[in-house]
């Protein structure tokens, strides 16, 4: 076979596996702590037969990629080392806290004690450097296999679409986890245990700090309280899973999941515009949260929800505050950075803030984003008696955007989809993987454009998240957790063909087949069902809260 590798050919022998072929580079460690590589586009094993030409390159955890294969290498240890000391425990891997799992027992208490064997025990399975060998089984094989297991029944989800079901041995230890996983213990260079409320965090570094472990894991108290109320409805619905979820799906119980997932929002938007109300001197809501998280239809709920309660709401966009384009900032590739707060005009947005509260009339801008300035068609807003300003975007939640308003004057809301469902007890479903996929959708059904061009765009987004929105969380003064549990069932139907047309020839290929093996674990649901006003038709169409 002939394999491309830093521009370099290289004649390797069919059936070489990755390691062996590019033993030489991978011991001279010319790319640190290589952990996987992307062959054709494909993320594999360094233990994958090499059977056709192709270009290679190695992957580490300074790679999305890497980091990932990395975190579910560390929770394979961390399974295997409770599976040998504390073999009864019901383990669940529930969601991540910045660089940090959080992870429950649902039978025992969590010690100090038994954190700190488990680390400890942790470490002696790295310093062997076990090997870690994935092996296949058909489903039935699995199917009867995981029968045996009692006490974590339903965890794998028997009706993908796959033919053989894969699970990763470890000497006498064995697990199924979705996705690419180290060949060796020995990969975990950097991580720690440590208790935390009533579970414990599996901590890991950070993709721009790979070498260094946070000692303290930042961890909004909100954003917790949000994801313990969701992971305790759904328990509640005994829909904690996915094998849970398409049994629902599959016994004709769609109508119920839809009407309990609309009452439980139209629950808490009630909740957020009575808490409004009794503030009494709040003057202006501002909406911040990360792409497609539904502050669109967020956003109209809630004005219809401060209606009903005597409120009228009056809407101004941020984007027709945008400073003129001569004097907006550039980021360090010498392109306008439209993201960050200095792109907007301050002092003008501020200083018509502070005049619509006061009583003034105002004449608002609009920009023209043709020519990069703002002009003035004579629209002019003044606030009645009974009415409060609603504002969305990125920076709402950062009280620079609103200096000279005094904080009492504001409630600030963030949202987000912040999915609690997993694949099983061991597999968590990323709440950025949700966004990402009602995000394709979107840009496909409204924005004419394609599954590849949205994840080329995503770390883009994703890195403007992490500065403008993420670390004001705490500042809100409430949380709204969008989620749905059955919104991929329904995305599925739409996301699928658009990342399946997606050829092995581009860098988004190995992206595109992670979502959609993903995709694969949920039984279809039709839209059919899904009311007019559902935050979910914000994604695919039928809104009317559409402009």
């Amino acid at each position: 076979m002939r394999i491309t590798y830093d521009n370099k050919d290289f004649n390797i022998e069919s059936g070489m596996t990755i390691k062996e072929a590019f033993k030489e580079q991978i011991n001279n460690n010319e790319i640190k702590d290589i952990i996987a590589a992307r062959l054709n586009n494909t993320i594999e094993s360094l233990n994958l037969p090499i059977l056709k030409d192709g270009e290679i390159e190695f992957i580490n955890r300074t790679d999305k990629d890497g980091r990932i294969i990395y975190i579910r290498g560390l929770l394979f240890l961390m399974c295997k080392a409770f599976s040998e000391i504390y073999p009864e425990a019901l383990l669940t891997v529930n969601y991540q806290l910045s660089n940090a799992m959080f992870n429950t027992i649902d039978n025992m208490e969590v010690t100090e004690e038994m954190v700190e064997n488990v680390k400890r025990k942790m470490y002696e399975i790295i310093e062997k450097d076990l090997p870690i060998t994935k092996v296949m089984m058909t489903q039935e094989e699995a199917e009867e296999f995981y029968k045996k297991e009692e006490t974590i029944n339903g965890r794998l989800q028997t009706n993908i679409d796959k033919e053989k079901v894969s699970l990763y041995y470890c000497e006498d230890y064995y697990n199924y986890f979705y996705g690419t996983m180290p060949i060796s213990t020995g990969f975990a260079k950097l991580f720690d245990l440590v208790k935390y409320r009533n579970g414990f965090l599996v901590k890991y570094p950070s993709i721009s700090e790979p070498d260094i472990l946070q000692e303290n894991v930042s961890t909004s108290l909100k954003f917790v309280s949000a994801m313990d109320e969701y992971d305790e409805i759904n328990k509640l619905m005994k829909i904690n899973t996915v094998y849970r979820l398409n049994k629902k799906i599959k016994e004709n119980g769609t109508k119920e999941l839809i009407l309990f997932s609309e009452a439980l929002h139209e629950k808490k938007i009630a909740e957020i515009a009575k808490k409004i109300k009794e503030r009494g001197n709040v003057r202006m809501v501002l909406i911040a949260g990360p792409s497609s998280s539904g502050k669109t239809t967020f956003a109209g709920k809630l004005g219809m929800s401060l209606r009903v309660n005597g409120i009228k709401p009056v809407t101004i966009s941020v984007d027709n505050y945008f400073v003129e384009r001569v004097d907006n900032p550039k980021d360090e590739h010498g392109n306008y950075d439209f993201e960050c707060i200095e792109a907007l005009d301050l002092n003008l947005f501020n200083s018509q803030l502070v005049d619509l509260l006061n009583g003034k009339e105002v004449n608002l801008p609009t920009f023209d984003f043709t020519t990069g300035k703002k002009v003035y068609k004579g629209n002019t807003l003044k606030l009645k008696d009974d009415e409060i300003l609603v504002i969305e975007g990125i920076h709402c939640l950062n009280d620079k955007l609103t200096s000279l308003i005094p904080k009492e004057n504001k409630f600030k809301v963030y949202i987000s989809d912040l999915t609690v469902l997993n694949i099983d007890y061991y597999n968590r479903i990323s709440t950025t993987d949700t966004r990402l996929i009602r995000r394709i959708v979107r840009d496909y059904k409204f924005r004419a454009y394609s599954a590849e061009h949205t994840l080329k765009t995503w770390y883009s987004v994703n890195r403007g998240e992490q500065k403008n929105i993420f670390p004001y969380q705490e500042e809100a003064d409430c949380m709204f957790n969008s989620s749905i549990v059955y919104e991929l069932a329904v995305l599925k139907k739409y996301a699928m063909p658009l990342l399946e047309e997606i050829p092995q020839t581009s860098r988004e290929y190995s992206e595109a087949r992670r979502l959609i093996t993903l995709l694969k674990y949920f039984e279809n649901m039709e839209p059919d069902l899904i009311p007019n006003n559902s935050l979910l038709r914000e994604f695919i169409g039928g809104s009317i809260f559409e402009d």
